[in-house]
């Protein structure tokens, strides 16, 4: 066997053994040292004395020691904090009664909170089953149709891995090299374009059949407006002033993102005791899912680049390179095939594995093909957002089927997804045509 042919049975193995369910981290551990010890095994050697052992505690270290990665926990924990402080109830009701002369108010009220709660937290699980138990009985109850419902909550709930401060996005930094800052720039256009998107395809089929949204009583929506105002000042313009400052930081210059995401993290606790939601068992649940997160994705990050290592050494790399560029395909044929394949990735695995393991397969074509790093990521972003919409793995429909009354099926579910995911694959046509929707941000700020 060659070594490239050891390489591609490196690839199928790995596939096949995630499949069967074994955890990724470790798979891509084991993979990455049981092959490595072929390719640098020596005969004369002592079984312990093979690199592969020493390029495995490298990218150990590494990883523990990557500025960028530090980012991570601390937007988390920003996030976890926020999660807990019981302000998603207030939130969603202010929010609604304001927009109560907007057709399908309370959809649109469920939108933007998913947007903004999902800017806070950047979990999708988290934003879609905690407005699942919260806006979607009160939709139901209101007599809105449940595929929009279920629409809007998915769809909604995975912006997070999107609109800066996207986890996701520092991850991909650190994979590709490409300045984290100059990411959340340019994700902010397109983040906010596919929420607009969303808002607009809800107003629009509401105005053109108000029976999915009808309109709520006007008992509990009279309300005078300097309460209105006092509600907004109580719920929303808090949280949205602690995102608005992390970002601002970041995109001016202000502060890194490390230190931007520290600075998060204080105002999240602060924004926890002003609501008296600052409790001993909270802190506790937000330090340990915070540590459990960010040890998993430093696992993948450990695993992932000793994998990325080993089959690039056993010229895996260099064979699907050529293979691509053999295919003699132009710039945007070969941006629909990578997004193509990332699509179908986005069924089985979740997003750290697509970006950590087989994203780094495509950096190396992206000069070839003179495609930005920067454009490629948040192109590779935005498609994310179908696989927790796309039948029959999308893992928002599962989440809030975990929630929902039992009454809603998991296939009205899916179906009021579809909608949603045309909305995406829209915005992608446009980021493809109006390449500057993502560029534009990016050279106002920081050139060329």
């Amino acid at each position: 066997m060659t070594d490239p042919q050891a390489a591609l049975l490196m690839l199928g193995m790995f596939i096949f053994i995630i499949l069967l369910g074994f955890p990724i981290a470790f798979t891509l551990m084991a993979m990455g040292v049981a092959f490595g010890y072929y390719a640098y095994f020596q005969p004369d050697q002592a079984f312990f004395d093979n690199r592969v052992f020493y390029l495995f505690t490298q990218n150990t270290f590494s990883v523990m020691n990557n500025d960028t990665l530090v980012a991570v926990p601390l937007f988390l924990f920003m996030g976890y904090v926020i999660e807990r402080a019981n302000i998603l109830d207030r939130l969603f009701h202010s929010l609604q009664v304001a927009l109560r002369v907007v057709p399908g108010s309370m959809a649109v009220a469920a939108l933007i909170t998913c947007a903004l709660f999902a800017t806070a937290t950047g979990i999708v699980g988290a934003v879609v089953t905690l407005m699942g138990l919260l806006a979607l009985p009160a939709m139901l109850k209101a007599g809105y149709d449940q595929r929009l419902s279920t629409g809007v909550i998915c769809a909604g709930g995975t912006l997070g891995i999107l609109i800066p401060p996207s986890i996701m996005l520092i991850v991909y930094g650190a994979t590709s090299a490409v300045s984290v800052v100059k990411l959340y720039a340019a994700a902010i256009l397109p983040g906010f374009l596919l929420a607009g998107l969303y808002m607009v395809y809800v107003v629009t089929r509401v105005a053109i059949n108000p029976s999915l949204a009808p309109k709520l009583p006007k008992e509990q929506t009279d309300i005078p407006w300097t309460r209105v105002v006092v509600m907004l000042l109580q719920a929303f313009f808090p949280l949205a002033v602690l995102i608005v400052s992390v970002l601002g930081a970041i995109l001016f210059g202000l502060a890194t993102p490390t230190e931007a995401a520290a600075v998060g993290a204080m105002g999240g606790l602060a924004l926890a005791a002003a609501y008296r939601a600052l409790t001993w068992i909270r802190l506790r649940e937000a330090v340990y899912l915070t540590a459990r997160t960010s040890a998993m994705v430093c696992y993948l990050f450990v695993g992932s680049w000793t994998f990325s290592s080993v089959f690039s050494y056993l010229g895996g790399e260099a064979l699907v390179k050529d293979f691509v560029l053999g295919l003699d395909l132009d710039t945007v044929t070969f941006l629909i095939l990578s997004q193509v394949i990332i699509f179908l990735l986005g069924w089985p695995l979740e997003w750290s594995e697509i970006i950590i393991i087989f994203v780094p397969i495509f950096l190396p074509l992206l000069p070839h093909f003179g495609v930005d790093p920067m454009f490629f990521g948040i192109l590779v972003a935005m498609n994310l957002q179908t696989s927790f919409l796309t039948p029959p793995m999308a893992m928002s429909a599962y989440y809030l089927k975990g929630v929902a009354p039992p009454f809603v099926q998991l296939w009205t579910i899916f179906r009021g997804c579809l909608p949603f995911l045309s909305m995406v694959f829209l915005t992608m046509v446009l980021m493809y045509v109006f390449p500057q929707i993502v560029t534009w941000l990016p050279d106002l700020f920081y050139g060329n």
